[in-house]
């Protein structure tokens, strides 16, 4: 899969886990969308969809405030499988 649709993927993702739409570029920690209990959500249905495992510690601000960010991580977890 690429970055394109990895990216579509994560915003697919969160409307599902949120009910809201987000762009790739949207803050989402620091504005309250993904608290302490969504980031979890979030970061479980990626796991599923991806393949990968998210250790607890890179379930944080820097990995998960944009859907940018996810997807670069996404694609770092993919490349180190």
């Amino acid at each position: 899969m690429d970055y394109q649709g990895i990216e579509l993927k994560i915003i697919e993702v969160i409307k599902q886990i949120c009910f809201k739409q987000v762009d790739a570029n949207q803050a989402l920690v620091s504005s309250k969308l993904l608290d302490s209990i969504v980031i979890v959500d979030l970061a479980v249905e990626l796991e599923n969809e991806f393949g990968i495992s998210i250790p607890f510690v890179d379930i944080n601000e820097h990995h998960f405030e944009t859907v940018k960010t996810i997807t670069k991580y996404i694609e770092l977890k993919i490349s180190h499988k």
